[in-house]
């Protein structure tokens, strides 16, 4: 893999359908933002460039109510099929860059530094992957290069990038502490109480 600086875009896949949240997931407020917003903007103010928002399920909501900035909006029309296909719908947006930052709408703790410091592992390692590290385990967000991408758009129903990485020695990991964010992911409406709860004193 070249040592040349690489070119990164940024995907947001925000297609899903909130079955075990029971309603809009993404729209939930935080914080004043939509739940999405909070993601959205660490995207457009990092290093990223394009930056493709995923959308499926409660899409003309869902972009009604985010201010895009500088994201595009691409829909998967097969959302109900599972997460590999927005995967698949992200990448083939995501242009000519020669990697791809892939980010979860519910993850509103995410910051701009957590996704610019994933490009930059990257390019201090050249690793055809980077994941979060997060309490001792891999999660999004994770930095994929183009090498991997075929691989990608192979896999089929509710699975992501995990599935492609198993087992491969080129993947290296991004110890998250608090300064780059926090990535708690929010799947129902008690994790989204826990969150907006104001810090114990």
């Amino acid at each position: 893999m070249s040592a040349a600086a690489i070119s990164v875009a940024a995907i947001i896949l925000a297609a899903g359908e909130s079955r075990r949240f029971g309603s809009a997931k993404l729209l939930a407020p935080l914080d004043g933002r939509p739940l999405v917003q909070h993601v959205i903007d660490a995207a457009n103010a990092s290093s990223c460039e394009p930056v493709v928002l995923v959308v499926g399920a409660g899409a003309d909501e869902l972009v009604a109510a985010a201010r895009l900035g500088r994201a595009t909006v691409v829909r998967n029309p097969d959302y109900a099929t599972g997460q590999s296909s927005s995967l698949r719908v992200g990448l083939a947006a995501a242009g000519a860059a020669d990697a791809a930052v892939i980010l979860l709408a519910d993850m509103p703790g995410v910051r701009p530094a957590l996704v610019d410091a994933l490009v930059a592992r990257q390019r201090e390692s050249l690793a055809a992957a980077v994941t979060s590290m997060w309490h001792g385990r891999r999660t999004p967000p994770t930095l994929l290069h183009r090498d991997l991408w075929p691989a990608l758009r192979d896999l089929r129903g509710d699975v992501g990038a995990r599935e492609v990485l198993a087992g491969r020695t080129d993947v290296v990991g991004l110890d998250v502490d608090p300064a780059l964010g926090s990535l708690d992911d929010i799947d129902t409406p008690g994790d989204h109480a826990r969150v907006s709860a104001p810090p114990a004193d």
